[in-house]
């Protein structure tokens, strides 16, 4: 596998969860990874408790912007070696077909949009999704993606999709 790995994180919206992963991501400033994000259906805008989580985190965002995967499927758009989906109904669409042949994987997230309540119950479900993309993020770093075989390491993606 290549030394330097673009990872794209699908959602429906791309306004929350998808957002935040590519942010988590590229917030680790690990040479080897560039994140990137994107939406079936694009909202059109983050959502501003996605960006307090961020900021929160003193991750910048500036560039975070809800956008189609159409961006990423193009000719000359960066190849991607990971696709993951990280909401239920992004898991369920057609995706297109991606050049490359990117390892992918299901990631599911409950949909902080969707929680109802108090403020503070609206931000403990985008503080949740927050710290649980942040842990699969960590152990998705960890693995010793150069010395595994794409097998492997399909394998081991999935199990973390489920931790």
């Amino acid at each position: 596998m290549a030394q330097h790995y673009n990872v794209l994180f699908l959602c429906t919206g791309n306004s929350a969860r998808s957002i935040m992963a590519e942010a988590i991501l590229n917030g680790k400033r690990d040479p080897h990874f560039t994140a990137y994000s994107a939406g079936s259906m694009p909202s059109g805008s983050v959502r501003p408790d996605a960006l307090k989580q961020l900021h929160a985190a003193n991750l910048p965002t500036e560039n975070a912007r809800s956008k189609s995967w159409a961006e990423f499927s193009k000719p000359g758009a960066p190849e991607m070696n990971f696709v993951f989906t990280v909401c239920d109904n992004a898991a369920k669409e057609v995706c297109p077909i991606w050049p490359g042949q990117p390892i992918t994987a299901h990631w599911g997230i409950p949909d902080p949009a969707a929680v109802t309540g108090t403020p503070e119950e609206i931000d403990r479900a985008f503080k949740d999704a927050f710290l649980t993309l942040g842990r699969r993020i960590d152990l998705f770093l960890s693995l010793p993606l150069a010395s595994l075989d794409s097998l492997a390491v399909k394998k081991e993606i999935d199990r973390i999709g489920h931790q």
